[in-house]
């Protein structure tokens, strides 16, 4: 199996590869999240130092909180990257990777703001706010 993952924004003006491991997928479902994708977001994470980014002069960062910000496509509008300020790594939106993404499933975050119109039917766990182990806008 390949150490490394490659993905995409939708029109593929945005293209990023990741070398060595990623984080299983978290599913956030906080309102910004919720607002930004129309569900929740599914995202892995890199280290830094692990993604290269090519055509980068075409992601917008939008500063959704104090220490966050969103970083999306600026010519399709496809949601990418998040970024906690000073981590050493970056969230990676799940659905950006090409397949086979060989990604896992993880975990439930903001449970208790998840929206009304669905559930979540699966056995993964489930935090009412966060885990211990992921920087959030609420830090």
């Amino acid at each position: 199996m390949p150490d490394f993952h490659t993905g995409s924004c939708l029109c593929g003006a945005v293209t990023f590869k990741t070398r060595g491991d990623v984080r299983e997928v978290v599913y956030c479902h906080c309102g910004q999240c919720r607002r930004q994708t129309g569900l929740y977001y599914a995202a892995s994470n890199a280290m830094n130092e692990d993604l290269t980014v090519s055509g980068g002069e075409n992601v917008t960062w939008y500063q959704s909180s104090q220490k966050g910000s969103r970083g999306f496509c600026r010519t399709c509008g496809s949601a990418l990257f998040w970024k906690y300020e000073g981590a050493g790594h970056i969230s990676i939106m799940a659905g950006a990777f090409d397949t086979p993404s060989r990604l896992v499933p993880g975990y439930h975050i903001f449970c208790e703001d998840k929206g009304d119109y669905y559930e979540i039917n699966d056995d993964l766990p489930q935090y009412g706010k966060s885990s211990p182990d992921i920087l959030t806008n609420t830090e």
